[in-house]
């Protein structure tokens, strides 16, 4: 056993901290995005880990989704696993009795009766009538978006807003995979494969968004996750935007909460376009479409929601400070969700 496992164990959604552990709780879950922040939570609430897994030759693309639902009188409260199969583009959807999450309070380990979860790796089998995947995978060299006092995490000081329907954390941008993947019978390696983990939890998914990533360009140690959408807001909304794109151990942001501004958002048959600048830097993102398949999205906690995800499209990015090329490429085996009416969304 490793010492820093020593006196941790796992919590179940049911079970009751300590007044003095529920504050410790509270006040962790800040400044750690990939915890569980749904301690003490009944209903109207989800929250769910995204890992993305693309082998070394790009012939193996999945995404598999660990979470929790605490819905209302329409559904059960449930875990579930969602695995998402971006070569077939299929999805599957698997249930599990509430009472089989359980969580790590000092560090991200979320458990789903057998299936684990950590920021180094999944430990899952899992079927859904004639459907099998099990994962054993590893990851090394994980890159997490920057916590600090005052910004903890791609939130910013939104981190610290009580009333958002839904939080954000980018808990690697980029690491290696090793291990196997079996889907249905096919085994298949990934080793040497690329992955991204994130995460979002709260109520409900925004009204209109887009979202993208990748990390897959000709150079390494690139990656991109951008997301533009409107926010509801103490009974309005507003347009908030978000992205981050890693290069070569360099972070550069765009939000609001920077003095970014969103310049323009164009949606097409083909494609969705989006420009965000601040005074000295202009990111261009195109996104292409390209077909995906449909994954459950919450609204109250409830997953009735349906988002359709490529995990096969294509960004164009560039980026220029003070008028001049910084970075030019366009990455691939891209992630990209398209939902709600995007014309809803502002720019300035």
């Amino acid at each position: 056993m490793n010492w820093l496992d020593f006196g941790l164990r796992m919590h179940s959604i049911t079970e009751r901290l300590s007044p003095a552990a529920a504050i410790a709780h509270r006040l962790r879950r800040i400044w750690d995005p990939a915890l569980y922040h749904g301690y003490g939570k009944k209903r109207h609430f989800f929250e769910g880990w995204y890992y993305k897994l693309i082998s070394a030759d790009g012939k193996s693309r999945f995404a598999v989704i660990p979470g929790i639902a605490l819905g209302d009188a329409k559904e059960t409260p449930h875990a579930f696993i969602q695995v998402l199969d971006g070569m077939a583009r299929a999805s599957h959807y698997i249930r599990f009795d509430a009472g089989e999450f359980s969580f790590n309070d000092h560090r991200f380990e979320v458990c789903i009766g057998k299936n684990r979860f950590t920021r180094d790796g999944i430990r899952c089998d899992v079927s859904n009538g004639a459907y099998r995947f099990s994962a054993d995978v590893s990851f090394s060299g994980c890159v997490p978006w920057p916590v600090t006092l005052l910004s903890p995490g791609i939130m910013g000081p939104y981190a610290f807003a009580p009333f958002m329907e839904c939080y954000h954390g980018v808990l690697s941008f980029d690491h290696l995979i090793s291990g196997t993947i079996m889907n249905n019978k096919k085994k298949m390696s990934m080793n040497g494969g690329r992955g991204y983990i994130e995460k979002d939890w709260g109520r409900s998914f925004p009204s209109a968004w887009v979202w993208m990533q990748t990390n897959h360009f000709t150079r390494e140690r690139v990656s991109l996750t951008a997301s533009v959408a409107n926010i509801p807001w103490m009974g309005g909304s507003f347009t908030g935007f978000i992205a981050g794109l890693y290069l070569g151990g360099k972070l550069y942001r765009f939000a609001s909460y920077t003095g970014a501004r969103l310049v323009s958002i164009v949606p097409e048959k083909r494609s969705v376009r989006y420009v965000l600048a601040d005074r000295k830097r202009t990111l261009s993102l195109t996104a292409y479409r390209a077909p995906g398949a449909n994954l459950a999205s919450p609204s109250h906690g409830v997953m009735e929601g349906r988002i359709a995800e490529s995990m096969s499209a294509r960004i164009a990015v560039t980026l220029t400070e003070n008028g001049r090329t910084v970075f030019k490429d366009e990455g691939v085996h891209a992630g990209l969700e398209i939902s709600g009416n995007i014309g809803n969304i502002d720019h300035q």
